[in-house]
C-alpha cells in the first residue's frame, strides 16, 4: 500500500534538495504546481531553479499570492468553489491536471516527437506498441502493411527512421543522420507536412459514413 508522505509540502529545504538533484540549468523550464497558494515545498524549489538560471512557470487556482521574485509565468485556471470545501484535490487538481497535459503535449511536439497529430516517436517493445507503429507508418507513407513490416525490419522499427528512409530513398544509417540535422523533426526532415492529407483523410471518412 501506499501512503502520503505529510508535512512534505510545508518543508522549504526538501523542496530545494529536489531540485538541486535535478541539476537545472539556463536551458530548462522549471514548472511549480500548488492547488492553493505557494506551498514552503514549492517556493524552495522553484527559489533554488531561479538560482540556477532556469525558467520559471507557477501553475496554481489561487494566484492571490506574491509571486513576482518566483516566476516568469503563472496559469491559474479560475475553477471557483470546490463541492467540498478544503479539497483541492477535486476541481482544482482536475484543472492543474489539465494545463499539465497541456504542457507536456506542446513540449512533446516541439521537441518533434509528433508529426501532424500521429506519436512518431514511438517505443517498440511489445507487439501491442509494434502494432501501432504499423498503423502509423501506413497512414503517412500509405504502403500496406506487409510492405511496413518489410521497412520496419530495415529501420530497425525505429518510425521516424522508416517514414523518412521511405520518403527520401535514403538507407537506415543515412535516414538517422538526416533526422539529426533535423533536430529530430519529421517535417524539416523530409520537407512534408502531413496535417493538410490528414485532415483530407478525415473529411473522406466523414463523408463516407454520412448517409446519401
Amino acid at each position: 500500500t501506499f501512503a502520503a508522505k505529510e508535512g512534505v509540502e510545508d518543508n522549504y529545504e526538501e523542496g530545494a534538495r529536489a531540485i538541486t538533484r535535478l541539476r537545472p540549468t539556463k536551458k530548462d523550464i522549471v514548472i511549480g504546481v500548488s492547488a492553493s497558494g505557494m506551498t514552503q515545498f514549492v517556493r524552495g524549489a522553484l527559489t533554488r531553479a531561479r538560482k540556477a538560471g532556469a525558467r520559471i512557470i507557477f501553475v496554481t487556482c489561487d494566484p492571490g499570492t506574491e509571486l513576482q521574485t518566483f516566476v516568469d509565468l503563472t496559469i491559474a485556471p479560475g475553477v471557483g468553489a470546490e463541492v467540498i470545501a478544503g479539497s483541492t484535490r477535486l476541481k482544482a487538481g482536475t484543472a492543474t491536471k489539465l494545463v499539465l497535459n497541456m504542457l507536456t503535449t506542446g513540449a512533446m511536439v516541439r521537441i518533434g516527437k509528433t508529426y501532424g497529430n500521429l506519436m512518431v516517436d514511438v517505443q517498440t517493445g511489445s507487439e501491442k506498441r509494434k502494432d501501432r507503429a504499423r498503423r502509423i507508418v501506413n497512414i503517412v507513407t500509405g504502403l500496406e502493411y506487409d510492405e511496413v513490416d518489410k521497412l520496419m525490419k530495415r529501420a530497425h522499427w525505429n518510425v521516424k527512421a522508416a517514414i523518412v528512409m521511405q520518403r527520401t530513398g535514403l538507407a537506415y544509417p543515412k535516414a538517422l543522420s538526416r533526422l539529426r540535422k533535423a533536430h529530430d523533426s519529421m517535417r524539416e526532415a523530409i520537407g512534408e507536412d502531413i496535417e493538410p492529407r490528414l485532415r483530407g483523410m478525415l473529411q473522406g471518412h466523414a463523408e463516407a459514413k454520412t448517409p446519401l
